[in-house]
């Protein structure tokens, strides 16, 4: 797999609290430049990130990010006005709390609400993995399946840890077909990715990848 072939399943990220526009201004020039699949950023730049890129570019922005807990009407508020500022792609994370207390029918019900209101557009679900036992992520990828979502995502790259390779094959072996999956938070070599995109990942965010090609001079 060429390294451009990689790139073009990034969705180049900066989510960080203190990113400013300048950051998110080079992160789209980046983005362009490399021929990524999207960038990945705060939904405050989403209409800013519109107007500077036209429509170079995919912008995928997050719900309820990162803990998830926020109640549903917000997560639809979050994402009506991302969609209003320009957003191509929605990535929500879910209520996991209401996860760990069995309570599906709330958390398929507010992913289906999203994905309502994202219509055609991409959404993808972020389960936050580390934070699961085995048994419940493969009820989530039962449930993302269920709910009509476009993406099973590993992590926000917020919490104690990110994609695994193990999670991936996991996610492979249970999702749905037509949900894809996207490997996020401590990708850190192209060698990795590409290991990744092998076990069934279609997309990876990352911001490492890019970094790396700028410093290698790749393409």
């Amino acid at each position: 797999m060429t390294y451009q072939e990689i790139l073009a399943r990034v969705d180049h990220t900066l989510l960080a609290q203190t990113a400013t526009w300048e950051e998110i201004r080079r992160l789209c020039d980046d983005a362009v430049f490399y021929h990524t699949a999207s960038v990945c950023i705060p939904p405050c730049y989403v209409k800013k990130a519109r107007d500077y890129m036209g429509n170079q570019m995919k912008i995928c922005t997050v719900i309820g990010f990162p803990n998830g807990n926020h109640t549903a009407r917000a997560k639809m508020f979050e994402a009506e006005d991302a969609l209003n500022n320009g957003a191509d792609e929605l990535d929500m994370v879910i209520n996991i709390g209401a996860l760990k207390e069995k309570r599906y029918d709330y958390v398929e019900r507010e992913i289906r609400g999203l994905k309502e209101t994202a219509g055609s557009h991409i959404l993808k679900v972020i389960i936050e993995t580390c934070l699961l036992d085995r048994e419940e992520k493969i009820k989530m990828c039962e449930i993302v399946t269920a709910a009509g979502a476009d993406y099973i995502k590993t992590s926000t790259g917020f919490s104690a840890a990110g994609a695994t390779f193990e999670d991936v094959e996991l996610f492979r072996s249970h999702v749905g077909k037509g949900v894809r999956i996207k490997a996020a938070g401590g990708i850190q070599s192209f060698e990795d990715a590409a290991r990744f995109i092998e076990l069934g990942a279609s997309r990876l965010g990352t911001s490492r990848l890019v970094k790396i090609a700028k410093q290698e001079n790749i393409l």
